[in-house]
């Protein structure tokens, strides 16, 4: 799932969406300590799911909007 479709999620949605990616890591990972595990990148597709909802509960947290960019403060700054 891209970025930008998970910016459209309310916050309900995106933590349930990180709840069921990280269950489906873990059922995964029993899959590979068994060695049936037929699609591996599975994993890190996953991992990285988890690691975009994250990011954007944590910029709801702080108010950072969608539109914000890291160029910008930098830019302000100086």
């Amino acid at each position: 799932m891209k970025t930008t479709e998970l910016r459209a999620l309310s916050r309900e949605e995106l933590t349930a969406k990180g709840t069921d990616a990280r269950e489906e890591i873990f059922r995964l990972r029993l899959q590979q300590s068994t060695g049936s595990l037929e699609k591996p990148s599975r994993l890190a597709e996953l991992r990285k799911l988890v690691a975009r909802v994250e990011t954007l509960l944590r910029e709801a947290d702080l108010g950072i909007g969608a539109g914000e960019k890291r160029g910008k403060n930098k830019k302000e700054k100086a």
